[in-house]
């Protein structure tokens, strides 16, 4: 009886929901979840997560941050009058919204009890026993939380996400060890400054979609780093997303060891298709493949939210060092070609690579063919008038940001496909600052001529290495008639003869 109670409170707790209210200038909404580990965590997704150990109950508090009154942030920040009283106000906000959170989570938690051991056991008495066995061990959990919680905490976070964020988000380390203050203006600092920074994030322009619009995240290249789930669950939900597309290299070396990462993938909630990068193992395919909305296209095709997409995984393994990798764009191309009529046979709207060079192998097979690999975002148009769209690098490139002089942006984009048509028309490019850097960008692009003609491929074509003026390009510079999707006039035009190559 008593372990049937403690599964229908768990359960209670569980669906109680989430508790809105207003804590100064941001809009949070507040669960209570049973946990291993007393915490309370705010979610200021993008910008990342702090986590604090605030009391040993085996409960977690968690506190998502939704919007911000800019208004009332602005008079709170500008009007020093107003500033005097945020400590307070701040306390008293939060006072009320734990208050109607642990309410509604014991009145949840009481009746989960009671309605599970009535199922079970069928016995009014039971029942009653088992309710009155949940709401003491209730009672002894709260006791224990308010007995063991520490205001401390709140200068002693764990922080992940954008390190651009974390120094206004976590605070100064100095100024604490030499001048340690109450929690409550530790309260006042931190919602602040989250004021400041996620103002940033959440007044992206929304786009104002056509019902007959279908709307597709396309990310690539995100190499292990945990900041762009944030980034890619924030944006989902903003832009209100079909499904996520994914050109490539979620992973570094495809190991059995990086396949626990792919599991935030299941926490979507909406279709994630996936084609393998070259650094993508047979192992990291398989770890995506299980995840419950994924879909792998592996010489395949799916229909996905109205829309046919044929995907490819790159030839390519080269973390493995031991066997000899060709990367002649020629050789790639040409491996793309050889799969061509096999994806022309089925009609895509949409062809998924993780390398352009494989993708260009496709030309006239589909009007639109996404790719990543380079870690810089660039378009272009082919002769056949598909259009090839490379991503930038959704995590940053991962450690590899390192190891440039300037950070690597974080980048997607949002693709609307028309429901009826189904040809691009228009995208969004975002683009958030690397390590070091804070900044949002979002550039909106429309396409010239979605309905153009898309004519098959010559089977004289030339060289995909060829270039404009004979030259032929560096594999690590791209082909010199990829342009940079945020300032390229030939974004603004239908393709002509002089975008052709030679």
């Amino acid at each position: 009886m008593l372990l049937v109670a403690a599964v229908g409170a768990w359960l209670g707790i569980f669906l109680s929901g989430t508790v809105r209210t207003q804590v100064g200038p941001v809009e949070t909404g507040m669960s209570l979840r049973p946990a291993w580990d007393g915490e309370t965590v705010v979610d200021a997704s993008p910008l990342g997560t702090l986590t604090f150990q605030t009391h040993a109950a085996p409960l977690r508090l968690r506190i998502t941050l939704e919007n911000i009154d800019q208004e009332r942030a602005k008079a709170l920040l500008e009007d020093p009058r107003l500033a005097d009283r945020l400590p307070d106000l701040i306390e008293d906000d939060l006072l009320h919204g734990v208050r109607d959170l642990v309410i509604r989570s014991l009145l949840c938690a009481g009746a989960g009890a009671l309605v599970a051991v009535l199922m079970v056991f069928r016995r009014p008495r039971t029942a009653l026993m088992g309710l009155l066995a949940a709401s003491v061990a209730l009672a002894a959990t709260g006791a224990l939380a308010a007995l063991t919680f520490r205001p401390s905490s709140l200068v002693e976070p764990r922080y992940s996400g954008l390190v651009a964020a974390a120094p206004s988000l976590v605070g100064s380390a100095e100024s604490i060890v030499t001048r340690f203050e109450s929690y409550r203006s530790q309260l006042t600092k931190l919602v602040t400054n989250v004021s400041k920074l996620y103002d940033t994030v959440s007044t992206l322009p929304l786009y104002d979609a056509d019902p007959k619009t279908i709307r597709v995240l396309h990310i690539s290249d995100i190499h292990l780093n945990p900041i762009a789930w944030n980034v890619i669950r924030s944006l989902k939900d903003q832009f209100a997303v079909d499904f996520v597309i994914d050109t490539g290299d979620i992973s570094d070396h495809g190991t059995k060891a990086e396949n626990k990462f792919v599991e935030e993938i299941s926490t979507l909630k909406v279709p994630y298709v996936f084609v393998r990068g070259n650094h993508d193992s047979m192992t990291t395919q398989k770890a995506v493949a299980r995840q419950k909305n994924a879909i792998v296209l592996d010489g395949e095709t799916r229909e996905v939210a109205g829309l046919t997409i044929y995907g490819l995984g790159d030839p390519r393994f080269t973390p493995d060092k031991s066997v000899s990798v060709d990367a002649d764009p020629a050789a790639l191309a040409e491996f793309g070609r050889a799969h061509r009529d096999r994806a022309a046979a089925a009609r895509p709207d949409l062809i998924a690579v993780h390398d352009a060079e494989v993708g260009r192998g496709f030309s006239g097979a589909a009007s639109m063919i996404l790719a990543g690999h380079t870690h810089e975002r660039r378009t272009t148009m082919l002769p056949t008038g598909t259009r090839i769209l490379i991503q930038g690098s959704t995590g940053g490139a991962g450690l590899r940001a390192l190891e440039h002089a300037q950070p690597t942006p974080v980048q997607a984009s949002v693709l609307y496909f028309d429901k009826e048509t189904r040809r691009l028309q228009a995208w969004d490019d975002i683009t958030l600052g690397g390590l070091g850097e804070q900044s949002v960008y979002i550039q909106r692009h429309v396409e010239p001529d979605p309905q153009r003609m898309i004519s098959p491929e010559p089977t004289t074509a030339p060289s995909p290495t060829g270039s404009a003026t004979g030259t032929p390009p560096s594999p690590a510079a791209g082909p010199p008639l990829w342009h940079q999707g945020q300032s390229s006039p030939m974004l603004q035009r239908s393709p002509t003869e002089g975008d052709r190559e030679s």
